[in-house]
């Protein structure tokens, strides 16, 4: 499902002003898809999924819910 997170100076704004993470994803997957592995991965609750498809890759914004701070699982991930 998930290809990569991606690192780039606003994904990691992102992260820190609206809580978005933003992964590559598989370009066959769906949003309910995405938003079932994600959660079954990392234990969190994901408030809503956006998807764009640029340069034939797919990427994945995903808003996680107040609760679970996106900065913990870019800890995680390795990106921060």
């Amino acid at each position: 499902m998930m290809i990569r997170p991606i690192t780039t100076e606003k994904a990691v704004r992102m992260i820190e002003l609206s809580n978005i993470i933003t992964i590559e994803v598989n370009r066959k997957d769906s949003k309910k898809d995405i938003k079932k592995s994600f959660e079954e991965m990392f234990k969190v609750k994901i408030e809503s999924i956006n998807t764009v498809i640029r340069h034939n890759t797919k990427y994945a914004y995903i808003r996680l819910n107040k609760n679970n701070p996106a900065i913990d699982i870019a800890t995680k991930l390795g990106m921060i």
